[in-house]
């Protein structure tokens, strides 16, 4: 296991390419999925300066007025301000990459029709949903407080990092 994180410069593909081994690292031998996903928020964070980077697991929904089949995403390890704890299925860009089971990239979050702003900073939101056996149970959400952060660059390695979450 890895215990430092190299920073590194240049454009976002080599910043990329030289975190991911240093993902991998981290990851190895680790079985513990909290741990993980804390030190994969953490090494987004570090590396890009990110206003937020973390994940929503798919839970169980708490609220009374849901049936008891229901599910929601609830907040698990990031790095960055205070979040919404709970977040509904098909709601915000969290919920409807949840529901619609793909990467979203927005470049101006107050254009995302349903937009829930967690934080007036954010500018620009990623979010990957995490699938495994052909259901999403969770998603990685990164906001910049930036407009336009994200593009196809960041989509191909955040789904490269998030292949390697084993759950």
């Amino acid at each position: 296991m890895a215990e430092d994180l190299l920073i590194i410069q240049g454009t976002k593909e080599a910043q990329y390419q030289q975190l991911i081994p240093q993902i991998k690292a981290l990851l190895e031998g680790e079985p513990d999925l909290v741990a993980n996903l804390s030190n994969i928020s953490a090494a987004l964070k570090e590396q890009f300066g990110w206003l937020w980077t973390g994940f929503y697991l798919v839970k169980p929904s708490s609220a009374k007025a849901f049936s008891e089949k229901s599910e929601e995403l609830v907040l698990g390890p990031f790095q960055g301000p205070v979040a919404c704890t709970r977040i509904r299925k098909g709601k915000g860009v969290c919920g409807t990459s949840w529901i619609e089971a793909r990467t979203l990239i927005v470049p101006d979050v107050e254009q995302f029709p349903g937009h829930i702003a967690c934080s007036s900073l954010s500018k620009s939101e990623i979010v990957v949903p995490i699938i495994r056996n052909e259901k999403v149970v969770g998603v990685l959400d990164v906001d910049s407080s930036d407009l336009n952060a994200f593009d196809e660059t960041d989509q191909q390695y955040l789904e490269e990092i998030i292949a390697l979450i084993e759950f």
